[in-house]
């Protein structure tokens, strides 16, 4: 049974039972993947996933269920076990559904289809030869993929919302792995859009350019001073906390941004965005979890803390409007808060004046351990950095193994500058993701050799 003749299904059962608030979500995702290695297709992947979701009020109570198999029997199912969990329940908060009769923003998208498998075959396997032709350091290991998703969500309610919305994707990506000598090193490059658009060779000489360049690398000197983060390595930290901005993190006391809305929190230099329609994301919504029209704010504007992020609820219990945030993880999760795409916006110089700004300090393009290193609550970080030395304004010899060690909050308020260019850190085909500029800050500690 299709999802539309499901839905129709579902809103008789429904009614039928007399429930009259009640919601549909519905997330139907097919995926292609495709790589090689040593010249050879060594994995070939297709899936198709996904399901609805019921809920519905009941007596004040939110009831949920879901199913993957949309047949006549499981959608009267469906509602049945919604109003029996809703009925079981003795929480007393309030719970709320979107309401129809709104007005979305238009999305252009390249394409809703995915490419042909033959196509993608081509790409990795011509990835391959373009690797190891790239310099004669490349070696076994080296690997070219190609990932590709089409997703679409719907929802429904019985307050007048019928959307539906379907997006595709495709990334190509490349790990080049170079041996000098003793020394390996490796780097991976990505680039997503259309296969026929995408310049194949200069992603492989992107990610072989930057794994040669790593060749003779030495921890970075202990001390203090300036760094300058990549933008990729700028977008990780964001996205690692910000989970400080949700205004469900801060009604449960995990957020070090409570109450400080309207208040300077970070540099004057310091504006970010939540942009469900940054063009580089490739998954972009109209809309959030709950219905919800998408669209863009800023979060933090000339370093003022403007707002948290909202969804119905949080918005209700803090006397806000909802920011359209809500997300879910998945067709049967929890309404939650996300963003779209956080954007920490660029300055007005390139990365080589910001650099000629730091004058003597390190570039770091690489951070590892966000999950064990880093306090999400607290801001406090410490994380395994690679990247280079900056001399005279010039970034220079290679540097590893060293711990970048400061506070995010103090981060965003000890920012000295930001370059031009934006970037994403990866391109993981979906809603939520992060941007930044290449960012130069003090007050943080290095600790090496």
């Amino acid at each position: 049974m299709r999802y539309e003749e499901f839905k129709t299904t579902v809103i008789r059962a429904a009614e039928k039972a007399g429930l009259k608030d009640y919601e549909l979500y519905y997330v139907n995702s097919e995926s292609l993947s495709v790589s090689a290695f040593r010249h050879e297709i060594n994995e070939f992947s297709s899936a198709t996933e996904g399901g609805v979701c019921f809920r519905c009020l009941k007596n004040g109570r939110m009831g949920y269920a879901s199913t993957e198999e949309l047949t006549e029997e499981e959608a009267e199912e469906l509602v049945r076990k919604a109003a029996e969990n809703a009925a079981a329940l003795e929480t007393e908060e309030e719970e709320f559904l979107g309401e129809g009769g709104l007005s979305y923003q238009d999305i252009e998208t390249q394409s809703s289809e995915l490419p042909p498998s033959e196509a993608m075959t081509q790409a990795v396997l011509e990835g391959q030869e373009l690797l190891y032709a790239a310099d004669p350091a490349v070696v076994d290991g080296s690997t070219t993929e190609v990932m590709s998703v089409k997703e679409t969500v719907a929802i429904a309610n019985s307050r007048g919302l019928d959307l539906s919305h379907t997006m595709a994707g495709t990334v190509f990506v490349t790990s080049a792995v170079v041996k000098q000598g003793d020394e390996m090193n490796d780097a991976y490059e990505m680039k997503a859009g259309p296969l026929e658009e995408t310049d194949k060779k200069e992603v492989v000489e992107k990610a072989v350019d930057d794994a040669l360049k790593k060749m003779g690398a030495e921890p970075a000197p202990t001390g203090a001073y300036p760094v300058v983060f990549a933008p990729k390595a700028m977008a990780s930290l964001l996205s690692t906390f910000s989970s400080a901005f949700s205004s469900e993190a801060a009604l449960r006391g995990l957020s070090r941004l409570a109450g400080k809305e309207g208040e300077k929190i970070a540099a004057e230099t310091v504006t970010i965005l939540d942009d469900p329609f940054y063009p580089e994301n490739l998954f972009r919504l109209p809309f959030d979890a709950e219905g919800t029209p998408a669209y863009t704010k800023a979060v933090i504007e000339k370093g003022t803390l403007n707002t948290l992020l909202y969804n119905l609820k949080t918005a209700a219990r803090l006397q806000k409007e909802t920011t359209g945030n809500a997300s879910k993880r998945g067709y049967d999760g929890a309404v939650e808060i996300r963003p779209f795409t956080m954007v920490l916006k660029g300055g007005d110089i390139s990365e080589e004046e910001l650099l000629m700004q730091a004058g003597n300090g390190v570039y770091i393009d690489s951070l590892q351990g966000m999950h064990a290193g880093a306090n999400p609550i607290s801001g406090d970080f410490s994380l395994q950095s690679a990247g280079f030395m900056i001399e005279n304004g010039i970034k220079t010899r290679p540097v590893k193994a060293f711990t970048v060690a400061g506070n995010f909050f103090e981060l965003l308020k000890n920012i000295k500058g930001l370059s031009d260019e934006v970037k994403m850190s990866g391109y993981g085909l979906s809603t939520t993701a992060f941007a930044a500029p290449a960012v130069l800050a003090e007050g943080l500690s290095i600790a090496g050799k």
